[in-house]
C-alpha cells in the first residue's frame, strides 16, 4: 500500500477482527488493483496486531505508546504469517469467538450451560456483539456469567496473562482457596509470578484493579464478550 494523503478520516470501535470489514471498504478503493483481494492486517509502531486479541486488550498492551485517537495502519501485502493468525472470513472470526466462549463454560460450569443452548442461541450471541446490540447480546450471555445451581462460585476461572507481545498464560485458577474463603487478584499473581509478583502490576478494562480483588468478583465483572479474564502484566520497572 503505497502512502496516500486525504483529508477523510475513519474512527471505528469494537472488536479488532469485526472491524476488519469495516475498514477493507473504506480504504480498498486506494489499493493497487492486483492487491485488492490480499488478506488485510493490522499494524501498530511496526507490530502486527493479533486480530484474535479483544480490541481492548490489544489497547492495554500499547497504552504506553498510544495517544488518542489511536493511529492504526491497515496494510494489504507482505502477511507476517510467522506472527500472526490468518483471517480468510467472517466465520473464522466467528469459530474463533465462539471455541472461546465454550472453553470458558467448561472451565466455570464444565460446559453444562452452552451444551443446552439452541444454534439459535449461539447465533444471537454473536450477532449480538458483531453489530453492538448489547441486550441480544447480553440475553445469552447472562446465563454463562451465572453460577450452577447449589453453587457460590465458578468451578474454575477463564483467565488469560499478557506479558508484552509473548504468546499470553493460561493456568487452571480456582476461585477459592483450600480454607474455603475467595481467592483474590494477589494470590493469584503470587502462584502465577511467585518470583516476579512484587514488581508487577495488573491491567485489565483500562483499569488497575486492588490486589485485594476476590478472582471470582473480577471475573463476574470484568470479563469480555468472550467470557475470559484478560489481564495485562506490567513490570514497574
Amino acid at each position: 500500500m503505497n502512502p496516500i494523503q486525504w483529508t477523510d478520516q475513519t474512527f471505528v470501535n469494537g472488536p479488532a477482527s469485526s472491524n476488519s470489514i469495516k475498514v477493507r471498504k473504506h480504504f480498498v478503493k486506494y489499493i493497487d488493483l492486483a492487491k485488492q483481494d490480499l488478506e488485510l492486517w493490522l499494524e501498530f509502531n511496526g507490530v502486527p496486531l493479533k486480530w484474535h486479541y479483544p480490541i481492548g486488550v490489544l489497547f492495554d498492551l500499547f497504552l504506553p505508546d498510544i495517544s488518542l485517537p489511536w493511529v492504526i495502519t491497515a496494510r494489504f501485502d507482505k502477511f507476517p504469517d510467522n506472527e500472526i493468525l490468518h483471517c480468510p472470513s467472517r466465520e473464522a472470526v466467528e469459530s474463533h469467538f465462539m471455541s472461546s466462549v465454550k472453553e470458558a463454560d467448561a472451565l466455570k460450569h464444565r460446559g453444562q450451560v452452552i451444551s443446552v443452548m439452541q444454534k439459535k442461541d449461539h447465533n444471537q450471541l454473536w450477532l449480538g456483539l458483531q453489530n453492538d446490540k448489547f441486550d441480544q447480546f447480553w440475553a445469552i450471555n447472562k446465563k454463562l456469567m451465572e453460577m450452577a445451581s447449589g453453587e457460590s462460585e465458578f468451578k474454575h476461572i477463564p483467565i488469560r496473562f499478557y506479558c508484552g507481545n509473548n504468546a499470553f498464560i493460561q493456568k487452571l485458577i480456582r476461585p477459592i482457596n483450600d480454607d474455603g474463603k475467595r481467592k483474590t487478584l494477589r494470590a493469584v499473581i503470587e502462584d502465577i509470578f511467585p518470583t516476579e509478583y512484587s514488581n508487577l502490576r495488573i491491567v485489565t478494562q483500562g483499569i488497575e484493579p486492588s490486589e485485594e480483588t476476590p478472582i471470582q468478583w473480577m471475573s463476574e465483572h470484568l470479563s469480555y464478550p468472550d467470557n475470559f479474564l484478560h489481564l495485562i502484566v506490567l513490570s514497574n520497572f
